[in-house]
């Protein structure tokens, strides 16, 4: 019989939504399950904590809600954790004020202090205490930058020892857009070669073209020791062109793909389109897998809509994609994945009855399922 939980559901334990799902586990076997616990609504803004639970047993029962990073009344959010080597347990995420709208940020209408802000802390003992918080926002931010969103789901530690957190961005808009239009989203990413001492930029992809929006990206270290990054991307609705110019035509599908032989510093090549994972307009998450090497991906399948969670598999290190394991046809929308044990790997997604934002709700799937 499968395995199948509800760590967070809306409505309970003081949060009225929960969002943004992202888990990991421990060297110890514990796993960690992070998300945003809004206190008033399912809104993307308003007075937003960074909540966990801890599961000690594979995913079978949970441990009390704990509120790890939290903003006073304003938003402390998208949680980006990583286990490391020495065991320590870090976690990326950003700050802003509550009342400041995505919109308004990329509208350039927020001041810099009340607008999306960087920050780090850690844990020594498995996720059951935080300490060490500090910004990093100077570091990893470039002047101008306007939105700024870690992740979503879970960031990585590369075999050579650096951190790469996957993040993405919006810059100032050019002729008479307003910077509120999707071609302005570009994706970059965190880096540290010091276990999370200090950090710096990554590579930058801010293509304005139209063509491909990086947005919440996503990655793995692939077998040969390339980065992988998948990211989800907006069609353009960009304001008419000027006349006699003609805009490109949007991307197929909406999601892109791009490689790093350095590590995250650049990439081979720009974002490109990602057909092979039809899917709506999403957030997902990928997870290398070794014994077997396989590459995953979950996300809904659906083709317009947040519904028919899906994990998909890559043998090819993410050239190529087919369907593993589709886990029902409900609505469901953000997701993660942890390797569990050998046989196991566990999914973390928003999913339910009626909308895709009733539950977290975490799955255990054989590995035998998706090879």
């Amino acid at each position: 019989m499968a395995l199948v939980t509800v760590p967070f559901r809306a409505g309970r334990e003081g949060y009225a939504s929960y969002r943004i799902p992202a888990v990991v586990g421990t060297a110890s076997g514990t796993l960690l399950a992070f998300c945003e616990g809004r206190v008033d609504s399912a809104h993307d803004h308003g007075h937003i904590d960074i909540v966990l639970k801890r599961s000690t047993d594979g995913g079978r029962t949970w441990g009390p809600l704990q509120a790890v990073a939290n903003n006073g009344t304003d938003l402390a959010g998208n949680p980006a954790p990583v286990v490391l080597d020495t065991g320590r347990v870090l976690l990326v995420h950003v700050r802003a004020a509550a009342s400041v709208t995505e919109d308004e940020i990329r509208r350039g209408e927020v001041d810099d202090l009340d607008g999306r802000r960087v920050w780090v802390q850690h844990s020594d003992d498995d996720g059951v205490t935080w300490t060490g918080l500090k910004e990093i926002t100077e570091s990893v931010k470039k002047a101008g930058w306007r939105w700024y969103a870690t992740t979503p789901g879970h960031a990585l530690q590369l075999s050579t020892g650096r951190v790469v957190v996957p993040a993405n961005h919006s810059v100032p808009p050019t002729r008479t857009d307003v910077g509120d239009e999707p071609q302005y989203y570009g994706g970059h990413c965190l880096l540290s070669d010091d276990r999370g001492e200090t950090w710096f930029l990554g590579y930058v992809d801010d293509s304005t073209t139209g063509y491909v929006n990086a947005n919440e990206t996503t990655a793995a270290e692939l077998p040969d020791g390339r980065v992988y990054f998948n990211t989800r991307t907006h069609h353009s609705t960009s304001r008419p062109p000027a006349p006699f110019s003609r805009p490109p035509a949007p991307s197929p599908g909406n999601r892109a793909d791009a490689h790093s032989e350095d590590g995250g510093r650049t990439l081979v090549k720009p974002f490109r389109p990602q057909a092979g994972l039809a899917g709506p307009v999403c957030q997902a998450g990928v997870l290398q897998l070794r014994d077997p090497d396989l590459l995953l991906f979950s996300g809904p399948a659906a083709p317009a809509a947040r519904a028919l969670m899906t994990l998909r598999a890559s043998s090819d290190n993410g050239m190529t994609w087919r369907s593993a394991f589709r886990v029902d046809g409900l609505p469901a929308a953000y997701s993660d994945l942890v390797r569990v044990d050998a046989s196991t790997v566990g999914l973390l997604y928003e999913t339910g009855d009626l909308g895709a934002y009733e539950t977290i709700t975490f799955r255990g799937v054989p590995v035998t399922e998706l090879t």
